[in-house]
């Protein structure tokens, strides 16, 4: 087991920092590449009387992968605390490598059978296991590496490594929806995406293997095997839930937009995907944008206001996209959404782990994000599928969005404001 550095925190330089997170964002491309073919697999693995009910089978299973994620949480999130930052987030690049392989190379129903879905929940499962224990550790190695004034800038990384994992699966989703035909795209060209992941997992491998570690030397106690407690905080934890809700409700209902576009508004599969890009790139500048503001102003207001905007907005720019459905509209609302997402989210994804002390802030971290995520994220495409067959209103979805939003801007209103404190040790 690597002994955590004995040395005083020494902000990291910003180059270093934005490379390791470059493994951050090949671990959320792996995972979200499966919402954005969520079709096409559906139709490979899952087969039903009708294409909405393969749908569903489909993206219930993308919420399988988040049921592992509060587990990776907090057993990972530990190892980061108690082992270190570094080889807690080269456990996680392993093991999304294992899911990813998984699904690039699983036969189909047609050929396997009933195994075939299996090994697809089982991919979905080991994925979302290691993405749980992926973010509690680096959000605390970001915060970690940061001078005091910079820590928002930072942390903001997390969310714009995500926003870049969706603009690159965005990018490969157009390459190959616009090269190949339906049937290609059916019958192999949806694994061309998980194959491109695995081919720059050694690329991640090695830039976290030069990360340095951020973890300071342990406490008598906790060499004594006494583990620190959460006990103490589960206000935090849950303030920290309710915060993270919105901004992963938004996020994943972005996601959705490929497969929302494609089967509810009829838009050709490169049009889809064209918005899928538009929407990673917002993430990226958006979430940068809402670090550097919340240093000059404080993580609740940039958290706050975005959040509230969003909840106003959703609404009315669904009915626009559908009573437009032109691309033009498609890219303005996925731009939008996603930059309401992004600026309230990189505050909220620094606010937190800040608040934690060191011993225990990769596992509060992890718990906080994971179950957020488990409980709303995993639920969202299916919720917003069935919203939509159900009611038969194809903006049902900013419904949701919404709803989530405003229990959000309270769980954002009553968290500490931490962005002036020192870390606590």
């Amino acid at each position: 087991m690597q002994t955590p550095s004995t040395s005083p925190r020494i902000p990291i330089p910003g180059k270093v920092v934005s490379a390791t997170v470059i493994g951050n964002a090949l671990e959320f491309y792996d995972f979200v590449t499966y919402a954005f073919f969520a079709v096409y697999i559906g139709k490979t693995f899952f087969p039903a009387s009708t294409e909405l009910g393969s749908l569903l089978l489909s993206v219930a299973v993308f919420g399988v992968g988040f049921v592992s994620r509060p587990l990776g949480g907090i057993l990972i999130g530990a190892y980061a605390d108690r082992a270190g930052r570094k080889p807690a987030l080269l456990l996680t690049i392993a093991l999304i490598t294992l899911g990813t392989l998984g699904l690039a190379l699983t036969p189909s129903y047609e050929s396997i059978g009933v195994a075939a879905p299996v090994i697809v929940v089982i991919c979905r499962l080991i994925q979302g296991f290691a993405l749980g224990g992926e973010v509690g550790p680096s959000s605390a190695f970001l915060v970690e590496s940061a001078p005091s004034h910079r820590r928002g800038f930072y942390g903001s990384w997390q969310l714009a490594s995500q926003g870049l994992a969706g603009f690159t699966a965005g990018c490969v989703g157009m390459l190959l929806t616009s090269t190949l035909t339906p049937a290609e795209l059916l019958a192999w060209g949806w694994r061309v995406p998980f194959a491109v992941g695995i081919l720059l997992i050694p690329l991640a491998v090695y830039l976290r293997r030069e990360m340095p570690e951020t973890l300071e030397a342990p406490t008598p106690e906790v060499n004594r095997g006494v583990p620190p407690s959460l006990s103490g905080h589960r206000r935090l934890i849950v303030l920290s839930v309710l915060t993270v809700l919105g901004g992963t409700v938004s996020t994943y209902v972005g996601s959705y937009m490929t497969t929302y576009a494609i089967t509810t508004l009829k838009f050709a599969p490169t049009i889809a995907m064209a918005a899928t890009v538009a929407g990673g790139l917002s993430t990226v500048v958006f979430s940068l944008l809402g670090g550097w503001l919340s240093d000059r102003f404080g993580r609740r207001p940039v958290m706050l206001i975005p959040r509230l905007l969003a909840a106003l907005v959703s609404y009315p720019a669904f009915l626009f996209l559908v009573d437009q459905k032109t691309p033009e509209a498609l890219f303005g609302v996925t731009i939008l959404l996603g930059a309401l997402t992004a600026l309230s989210g990189a505050a909220s994804l620094v606010a937190i782990p800040e608040l934690f002390p060191r011993r225990i802030r990769a596992v509060g971290m992890s718990i906080a994000y994971a179950v957020g995520v488990a409980l709303f994220g995993g639920t969202t495409q299916f919720v917003v599928t069935w919203l939509i067959g159900a009611t038969g209103n194809p903006a049902s979805p900013a419904i949701y969005v919404t709803f989530t939003s405003v229990i959000a801007a309270v769980g954002m209103y009553l968290l500490p404001e931490g962005h002036r404190r020192e870390l606590e040790g």
